[in-house]
């Protein structure tokens, strides 16, 4: 059960395409979002798409395929944990985001 404890799976459409980052030790670093939807019926029939978008990170050899084969529009399937952190912004205010860092991805079919 340990494999379970914060774990995220989600499936969705590409909001941009991989914006990468290469450090000096030549590892690099993949930034998306990621667009997930669910649509129901309100009281009046409706219908209502509600659309929620998750921040994205992938590392190192897959940063890499990321940057290879992905583009904006997109559909994929992703695999990681949740992880909250904070940093201070250009004019020093604390902000806080939620991300999910990519432990493995695959790409399910290409917007054209």
């Amino acid at each position: 059960m340990n494999s379970l404890k914060n774990s995220v799976r989600l499936v969705g459409n590409l909001g941009m395409d991989p914006e990468v980052k290469t450090f000096d030790t030549n590892k690099k670093l993949a930034k998306l979002s990621l667009a997930t939807s669910e649509s129901y019926k309100n009281d009046k029939g409706e219908k209502i798409t509600d659309t929620q978008w998750h921040n994205l990170v992938i590392w190192g050899a897959q940063a890499k395929i990321a940057e290879d084969i992905l583009k904006k529009g997109d559909e994929i399937v992703v695999e990681g944990r949740l992880n909250n952190r904070s940093y201070i912004d250009k004019d020093g205010n604390k902000k806080y985001t939620s991300e999910i860092v990519v432990n493995e991805f695959l790409k399910v079919s290409s917007r054209n």
